[in-house]
């Protein structure tokens, strides 16, 4: 079988889509004559003739395409969409947390929410969120997208995924959450990079200027995908 023979085999099992990251554990490259094979699948889902993307990260087979557009409705819903790339990205974050070695935590309200087929309740390490802090902080810190806790169980990483809502009120979570030695995480497309920009220069936003990074969506993809080929893989 061909390289691009058991791409196809592999997406097929998975119905007709996959993560890079997803190709990278499962896709059988053990005959190949590469020494990097990860560099090798991410040509072959580049080619027209058999896959398309449907996200940053995220590729699917031709010939499922308008199953799978259905599947997730991405061509019929605007509103459907938005929710889509909500907990997609959320779903990324939480595993590049778990193959890094942190402990992840969603919010309640998402926890129902799919990344793809899977609930992203079941992906997160926590169904609750620890009791780090004051009970106020907690309630704040248990409002944000994607939290990483290290082994100390204490915030590591803050992630606000942003596709249509307000930056600002991500940033005032970050204000709140400021006293702790956690990163703190903007992820959106890239076209809202310069409404970051000029919202985190607000005065108000003075003390976390320095510790908000923006991430934009093909970013978190390669951070996802790399991370998996990494843990099979060894060092890139």
């Amino acid at each position: 079988m061909k390289q691009y023979e058991q791409v196809i085999e592999v997406m097929r099992k998975n119905g007709g889509y996959a993560t890079l990251g997803f190709l990278y554990q499962n896709v059988d490259v053990s005959n190949w004559a590469t020494k990097t094979p990860y560099a090798s699948i991410r040509r072959i889902v580049q080619d027209g003739r058999f896959f398309f993307k449907i996200k940053p990260g995220l590729w699917a087979l031709n010939e499922s395409k308008a199953e799978i557009l259905n599947k997730f409705k991405l061509e019929k819903s605007p509103s459907r969409n938005a929710d889509f790339n909500h907990s997609y990205y959320q779903g990324l974050l939480l595993e590049i947390g778990n193959l890094k070695g942190f402990k992840t935590y969603i919010p309640p309200q998402d926890k129902n929410k799919k990344f793809l087929n899977t609930k992203l309740g079941d992906i997160a390490a926590y169904d609750r969120i620890l009791n780090f802090s004051y009970p106020e902080i907690v309630r704040r810190a248990g409002t944000v997208d994607v939290i990483w806790f290290n082994s100390r169980k204490l915030p590591h990483s803050f992630f606000e995924v942003e596709h249509s809502t307000d930056i600002q009120n991500s940033l005032l979570k970050f204000t709140d959450l400021q006293d702790f030695n956690a990163g703190f995480y903007i992820v959106a497309a890239n076209e809202r990079k310069k409404e970051f920009e000029a919202k985190i220069g607000y005065s108000a936003f003075k003390d976390i200027k320095e510790r908000v990074k923006f991430l934009d969506y093909e970013s978190v993809s390669k951070i996802h995908s790399n991370s998996f080929a990494q843990a099979k893989y060894g060092s890139l």
